[in-house]
């Protein structure tokens, strides 16, 4: 009887909380109070909270770091990459800060010839994308044709969105293709994202191409699969 009593507290308080975060009143990337915190709004036991934060983890809502505690992964809205994430997340409204890593032109010899490219030299543009005033989600490796004011990137530096940037140049994503596998990180990457070189990330590799089926980008991504998931959709409906 005791065990049973104790499930149904841990569930209560885990419905509760999942509906604050699938509501909204708890915005994704926000720590939650502390388990003393919880177990006195709810007049449970810490070990009760325990329970109900673990539910909520398998939910996919929260996620616990050791020593500092459960933040908010969930968000609730469905994101169209095909322009991109960064797109993406702000047309959803999703706060994000991004660092750029680098900007430079580069040879890309195994790029062009997997993709039949003109020429090998493009624009290289990494970033690293983290929730406002909260954890890295994650790292995209740019690499675009330096062609046009494309070229002049990395003297003038990208002041606004790079598909902004594309378009300026005559290059508008309209078809592509995309790979996705589970992938442990490097050393330089988990620094960055703030993990260890044990978790697993989700690999993105997208190819963009215009209507005309010209090169416009490839990208590579390391995304946190606690706050990115797919979903992909199958034919004419998902036109």
């Amino acid at each position: 009887m005791f065990g049973q009593v104790l499930k149904l507290k841990h569930q209560r308080v885990a419905e509760q909380l999942a509906r604050e975060i699938r509501g909204g009143q708890l915005a994704p990337g926000t720590q939650l109070p502390g388990e003393h915190a919880l177990a006195t709004r709810f007049d449970v036991s810490r070990n009760t909270v325990r329970q109900a934060l673990t539910d909520l983890s398998q939910q996919g809502l929260i996620e616990t770091r050791s020593g500092k505690g459960s933040f908010v992964t969930f968000d609730g809205r469905a994101i169209d990459d095909r322009l991109g994430w960064s797109r993406a997340l702000a047309e959803q409204g999703v706060p994000t800060t991004v660092r750029m890593l680098r900007l430079e032109l580069v040879q890309e010899p195994e790029l062009a010839e997997r993709f039949g490219l003109p020429s090998a030299e493009c624009v290289a543009i990494d970033r690293l994308r983290s929730l406002d005033g909260g954890p890295a989600i994650s790292i995209e490796r740019s690499r675009i044709p330096a062609v046009g004011p494309l070229r002049e990137l990395p003297e003038r530096g990208l002041t606004g969105s790079l598909y902004a940037a594309l378009r300026s140049a005559g290059l508008v994503p309209a078809q592509g293709e995309e790979w996705v596998e589970l992938a442990r990180v490097t050393q330089s990457d988990a620094q960055l994202l703030g993990c260890t070189t044990d978790d697993l990330y989700l690999r993105t590799r997208r190819l963009s191409r215009d209507a005309a089926g010209g090169f416009v980008e490839h990208v590579e991504s390391l995304l946190d699969p606690a706050r990115f998931r797919l979903h992909l959709r199958f034919g004419e409906a998902s036109e």
